[in-house]
């Protein structure tokens, strides 16, 4: 068995390491950094704010965008009163629903006393999910300054939800 070498073991660490950094999730600290030049020019009661994803009517996109992130989906309104846009945000989650018989299974035993096999099938129950989406909260911007926030209460998760 031959040694690994060590350039290439170096090469593995290092695409690895990339992997790491680009599937990890985009959080506050990097969002700030990415509009650091907005988040630098803020007061520290904003910055704290925004820290706590808290918005308010007149914050800019860019500051909506560091304390909450990408939204899940836009939409955008041109009328003769101007351009209104819309930010979206989610929650996904799997509510449970119940189980259901998806088919049986075979068992097989053996008996040594008559020398046969004895064939038996149970029954397979499988949990079911329902996936759900809720948009749980709507910015509306005019111009480039919020003008709305829509925040809805969040519904009733049964206990055997799976949150996503």
């Amino acid at each position: 068995m031959s040694k690994p070498r060590p350039h290439s073991t170096v090469a593995w660490l290092i695409c690895f390491g990339a992997l790491v950094a680009l599937s990890g999730c985009v959080n506050f600290e990097s969002r700030a950094l990415e509009k650091a030049a907005v988040f630098a020019s803020l007061d520290d009661a904003t910055k704290a704010r925004l820290q706590a994803k808290e918005i308010r009517v007149g914050d800019t996109a860019d500051m909506v965008y560091v304390a909450l992130g990408k939204p899940t989906e836009k939409e955008e309104k041109i009328s003769a009163g101007g351009r209104t846009g819309t930010w979206i945000y989610s929650a996904y989650w799997q509510e449970y629903q119940g189980t259901r018989l998806v088919g049986y299974r075979r068992g097989v035993v053996y008996n040594a006393a008559s020398k046969s096999y004895h064939v038996f099938y149970t029954p397979d129950y499988q949990p079911i999910y329902t996936p759900r989406v809720e948009d749980r909260l709507r910015i509306i911007f005019e111009g480039d300054r919020v003008s709305v926030v829509e925040q809805a209460q969040p519904s009733a998760k049964p206990e055997n939800s799976a949150v996503k």
